[in-house]
């Protein structure tokens, strides 16, 4: 049955008092979240104000180089502004005013199973996986290359965690497979096995091609919305900004494909501060600032409304070795001020996840993890990309990390769902019940609400040590190696229809068969 048959399905949660694993539940599995609450700002409008002017500045008198690729080059002449060579500068204001006339504040991204449309902006928050690790690790086998049999694993990991609401993109990179024919692999396999919403290729303009084309088959009829004309909003990709200042033709190629098809691209400098930016706060965020507003002015020049994010991965680096950090304050103060700045433009944002430079699913990477999560829920991120398995700085794509973080984002999403002031939620009655001097254990409230009333972590061990004890002195990262195996031993397919199912593969056949391997 699908998603859109069943919009509930079951969510272990918590231990019973003898050690067993509590009766699976029924929960609602909603497709994406809603804040219920305000956001936490460091900046006022004064701080903000000179922030946004200071990026006016870096466009105006540095400017950014979009590297090896002329039509983009005149593209940007055409619009005004000022074309040196590769560099462009830009009048104060321009990137803005281009923005804010034409990219929408939301969008939805069209998932195949309806159920599963996540709407990106606003209020929302959708958690993705993380991106683009050549490396895999679990307990069992250690740190190893990844292959596609892991990329598959994850995909099915995804589609099976209820508090990630999006299956990602390059998970990890199947190194057994050709470079330049490996996405063809990755993008069956998300929608092959699970029916979330998913990103594009953006290694290349072709692949970007192949990405929308494989969309196509997979939607038929209903690639194009009846309502505007226009395709739907089937995948949002990544763009990165060649931090500092930069572009290149690898991603200009890859953004103008997707937003010529009115697919969403995630504008995002990729900053490790200290190394791509000033070592200061307000100084890492004019700078990405700027790069974000001169990627999505590009985008709207190229096709005025194709949805765009305004991204911010901006970490610090240990001043010491060059190696980067994680978990820090300075990137948390960026990630806050960026998120403000994005609201303030009017566009949807990505940041955050669970980052972490720790060998092993340990005390650091959930310490640093959480301590990247937490602003990302606060702050009010739309789009939270590396949120679950990111592990030795992003080098590697963890699979107890991946079930540690899916569980930190199951946490945040209860809080920022905010505070039940329904009838229910006031529980006056059961006060009234109870009394002066007694407990609620047994009361009718408690009775008809103790499934749900508090998140129970399927992973944490609440009991007593004797209980720990007895049952094998496990810690949290054993815990999550048997969760892992047992969700892919429970693993069901979504349904696709086969004709549907065997067009994608005809047309990976005819691709792949069309050009010889490389490992470029």
């Amino acid at each position: 049955m699908s998603e859109a048959e069943a919009p509930t399905r079951g969510r272990r949660r918590g231990r019973g008092r003898a050690g067993r694993r509590a009766e699976t539940e029924t929960v609602e599995i909603t497709p994406y979240i809603t804040r219920k609450i305000p956001y936490y700002e460091v900046l006022d409008d004064e701080g903000l104000s000179l922030i946004e002017q200071n990026a006016e500045t870096i466009l105006e008198e540095v400017g950014i180089e979009f590297r090896d690729d002329e039509e983009a080059l005149q593209i940007w002449r055409d619009a005004g502004a000022d074309v040196q060579g590769e560099l462009v500068k830009f009048p104060r204001g321009m990137c803005r005013s281009i923005i804010q006339a034409s990219a929408p504040a939301e969008y939805t991204q069209h998932a195949r199973n309806p159920a599963r449309n996540v709407r990106i902006g606003g209020k929302n928050t959708v958690f993705v996986p993380a991106y683009g690790s050549p490396f895999v690790y679990d307990m069992d086998k250690g740190r190893r290359y990844a292959t596609l049999e892991d990329f598959q694993n994850f995909v099915k990991l995804a589609y099976m965690s209820p508090s990630l609401h999006h299956s990602g993109g390059t998970i990890c990179e199947p190194v057994d497979l050709p470079v330049n024919k490996r996405h063809f692999d990755m993008l069956y396999t998300h929608m092959k096995y699970s029916d979330k919403a998913f990103m594009g290729s953006v290694t290349a303009p072709e692949r970007a091609e192949d990405t929308v084309e494989m969309c196509k088959i997979l939607f038929g009829d209903n690639y194009i919305d009846p309502e505007t004309g226009k395709p739907k909003t089937i995948v949002t990709s990544l763009i990165n900004a060649n931090s500092p200042m930069t572009f290149d033709d690898t991603m200009l190629g890859a953004a103008k494909v997707y937003a010529r098809n009115n697919q969403a691209c995630v504008i995002t400098p990729f900053i490790l501060a200290g190394a791509m930016s000033p070592v200061t706060v307000a100084g890492t965020a004019a700078q990405s600032l700027a790069e974000a507003l001169a990627g999505m002015a590009f985008v709207q020049l190229v096709n005025p409304g194709a949805p765009v994010v305004m991204g911010s991965f901006a970490s610090s680096i240990s001043m010491q070795s060059g190696a980067p950090t994680f978990g820090t304050p300075e990137p948390a103060l960026v990630l806050y001020i960026m998120a403000n700045l994005a609201r303030r433009l009017g566009v949807p944002f990505r940041s955050g996840g669970g980052f972490c430079a720790a060998k092993v699913p340990d005390a650091q990477a959930a310490s640093e993890a959480v301590s990247t999560l937490i602003p990302t829920a606060l702050a009010g991120v739309n789009f939270a990309l590396h949120t679950a398995g990111w592990q030795e700085g992003g080098l590697v794509m963890g699979y107890e990390k991946f079930v540690m973080d899916a569980d930190q984002a199951g946490m945040m999403e209860t809080m920022m769902r905010g505070v039940d002031l329904s009838e229910n939620g006031q529980a006056l009655d059961a006060i009234r019940e109870v009394g002066p001097g007694n407990h609620f254990l047994g009361c009718a409230h408690t009775q008809a609400n103790f499934k749900t009333a508090f998140y129970r972590s399927p992973i944490a061990d609440n009991n007593s040590f004797e209980q720990w004890e007895a049952e094998g002195c496990k810690t949290q990262e054993q815990r999550a190696n048997a969760i892992w195996k047992k969700m892919l031993a429970d693993y069901q397919a979504p349904e696709l229809d086969p004709a549907i199912d065997q067009a994608l593969l005809d047309y990976i056949e005819s691709r792949k068969a069309a050009f010889p391997d490389s490992n470029v």
